[in-house]
């Protein structure tokens, strides 16, 4: 069975980046917004983002809110990171990890 999953690494304190708030979007004629949720102690979504069939083959985005969470003074030089990724098999395990700080971030497809 098929899942998007996904987590965040705060690199410049060396920890998982918790209670940050993601966005997940899928495209359509335009992105749609499917959830929100937030990180839990741990860096990770609770349960995965989608499964099953409710994972379809097609454009996706994350939207991390990075800005909120390091909380720094404004203008921050990141405020969304925004991951467009494609998903291309529905019964494949698609996992998007964010590592982050407040002046840089990378991004890879996990397993």
């Amino acid at each position: 069975m098929g899942k998007l999953t996904t987590h965040v690494l705060d690199t410049a304190q060396g920890r998982p980046a918790a209670n940050l708030e993601v966005r997940l979007f899928k495209f359509e004629t335009d992105w749609v917004l499917l959830k929100t949720i937030r990180t839990n102690a741990d860096g990770r979504a609770d349960a995965p983002l989608l499964e099953g069939d409710r994972l379809r083959v097609g454009m996706y985005k994350l939207e991390f809110e990075v800005g909120a969470y390091f909380a720094l003074s404004e203008p921050r030089f990141l405020e969304v990171v925004p991951v467009q990724f494609g998903i291309s098999t529905a019964g494949a395990h698609y996992h998007v990890p964010l590592l982050v700080s407040p002046y840089g971030y990378s991004t890879y497809r996990g397993s």
